[in-house]
């Protein structure tokens, strides 16, 4: 048995009327709280090791700087032999959630700003949970289990069937077998003293969007709904995390044939708030069934491995890709990224989007002819993507940052560009994060895969296994895939689904090979997992 504890404490937000994270609309403000938001942790422990860290936080996305601001109030109560290998970020995914917590621009442009408030009370609720969990800390038992969700459940379908028919592996469902183009899996991982079932963190990807962005309050949304519903079932004390799987292309609402009339018919805060209650609901039930068996727990070694990668140069294998020549760029969003999703979160107006593709690619054939070398590598990694923010040279449409400057007048979101100029955060801070954290943790004969961003169902698939062979090498046996982890940095899409240029393609940032890009570099991480500790060679942490 290990050392297991667990805890929770309430983010405490200032109520600032500002722009929530997660569907990028400045009028999207938060001016009050629906449901409380929380950093929910577990600590697990064996006998003469440092202990693993876990923390899940209600927001829409980890951050760079909120893990740095962790890890800095973490170290120096931890014993000398601890590593921030060691601790684990993830999320929710709620769009209900604080904005302005990353030090890169772009996902903190319609807050508006970089929020230090918000950041410090993330990092205090995340610390005051994680010292608890350690304090609780006991003997304890942690079983894991995964079921299918019957299809009949309408809990998740896939919002975007185009980009997933292109899949040589996955059957050829219809539009309105959307529900079954996802992995259905709910995996658990339940914590049982005394014969007793006390705790548990449960993955399965769909999006945290079932209140959508006309309402003004902080909101946990579906996940956090089913945490609440699942504690309440569990007794005092407990503490259940919802985290997400491969949640890219998965929705919470119904796609298929008239979608946007169902959608249209949440029209209120109440049915909203009614409809992620529902959603929730079905999560805790799946997890709780599973969870209430109980099986064999997990024995052996705790471990982890953290590296950081720089992913805008990266040189892929043959044998990955398919094909010589394929690599990453800096990081780029399409028109698509802009144009939103059909029934989550709409951008602009489809009209106005077709407009902008014709004028991207003739930028975009401008600079083949002033700097040709440069393209090659941009044309390579970005292949079909009609490109409207190219980060690496701080562009819009071809603009330059001065030129950006006068163009406040269009929208809110174009003041808020223009005002980050005129205070020199556009010119000192990077537009998206390019140095990306990937994390394996060790559970016995079980991984978490714990990657950044949103992985689509088949991102995520072809991801574990790549890595199943040299795992099991090392006696683990199962592998689970947590994302939103320690860092957000858009999408990660299959090369197929890349082509189709949906939201996801668009927002897809180092290109067609991303993923490619993901198996490559966890595949070393692996194989640093295999090595004596003293032995390793991975970066950061």
């Amino acid at each position: 048995m290990w050392s297991i504890g667990w805890a929770k404490a309430e983010i405490q937000l200032p109520l600032q009327g500002l722009a929530m994270h997660g569907y990028g609309q400045p009028h999207h403000r938060a001016r009050r709280q629906r449901t409380p938001l929380y950093a929910r942790s577990f600590s697990v422990q064996q006998q003469g090791q440092p202990p693993l860290l876990l923390c899940c936080l209600d927001l829409g996305y980890v951050t760079g700087a909120i893990r740095e601001a962790l890890l800095l109030r973490l170290r120096p109560q931890m014993d000398e032999a601890w590593t921030p290998a060691r601790l684990m970020l993830t999320c929710t995914h709620t769009h209900s959630g604080p904005g302005g917590c990353a030090h890169e621009l772009i996902y903190n442009l319609v807050t508006p700003g970089y929020q230090e408030a918000h950041v410090e009370a993330i990092v205090h609720a995340a610390e005051t949970s994680l010292r608890a969990a350690l304090a609780s800390a006991a003997t304890a038992e942690l079983v894991p289990a995964e079921a299918l969700i019957d299809e009949r459940v309408e809990v998740a379908w896939n919002r975007s069937m185009n980009a997933y028919r292109r899949n040589p592996e996955t059957p050829a469902y219809a539009d309105e077998e959307a529900h079954r183009a996802l992995d259905r899996h709910m995996r658990t991982l339940s914590v049982w003293r005394e014969g007793e079932l006390r705790a548990l963190i449960a993955l399965f990807g769909v999006h945290a969007t079932c209140l959508g962005n006309s309402l003004d309050a902080y909101d946990g949304d579906n996940k956090g709904y089913a945490a609440a519903m699942t504690e309440s079932r569990l007794g005092d004390e407990a503490v259940a995390i919802f985290a997400q799987g491969s949640a890219g292309d998965v929705s919470p609402h119904y796609h298929g044939p008239g979608q946007w009339r169902r959608r249209l018919a949440l029209r209120d805060e109440a049915a909203e708030v009614a409809y992620a209650r529902r959603n929730g609901a079905m999560q805790a039930q799946a997890a709780l069934q599973q969870a209430a068996q109980y099986g064999p727990a997990l024995q052996g070694d705790l471990d982890a491995v953290f590296a950081y990668i720089d992913f805008s140069a990266q040189k892929i294998d043959e044998r990955l890709a398919g094909q010589a020549g394929a690599c990453t760029s800096p990081a780029a969003l399409g028109i698509s990224f802009i144009v939103g999703t059909p029934v989550d979160g709409r951008g602009i107006s489809p009209w106005l989007g077709r407009a902008l593709r014709p004028l991207s690619r003739l930028l975009r054939q401008q600079r083949r002819r002033q700097e040709p070398d440069a393209m090659k590598n941009i044309d390579a990694a970005q292949g079909v993507k009609d490109i409207f923010l190219d980060a690496g040279d701080r562009r819009i449409m071809g603009l330059g940052l001065e030129q950006i400057k006068n163009l406040a007048w269009i929208d809110p979101l174009a003041r808020s560009l223009s005002t980050a100029v005129r205070r020199g955060e556009a010119q000192q801070r990077p537009f998206l994060p390019s140095i990306l954290p990937l994390q394996i943790v060790r559970l016995g004969a079980l991984a978490l895969i714990c990657a950044p961003g949103e992985f689509t169902t088949v991102a995520g698939q072809r991801l574990l296994q790549t890595l199943r062979p040299s795992l099991a090498r090392i006696g683990i046996r199962e592998l689970y895939l947590c994302t939103y982890c320690n860092e957000y940095m858009g999408y990660v899409t299959t090369y197929e689904e890349y082509q189709e240029q949906a939201y996801e393609g668009g927002h897809n940032v180092f290109g067609q090979w991303s993923l490619a890009a993901f198996q490559q570099n966890f595949l070393v991480l692996a194989e640093q997992l295999a090595r004596p500790a003293e032995e390793r060679q991975c970066v950061g942490g």
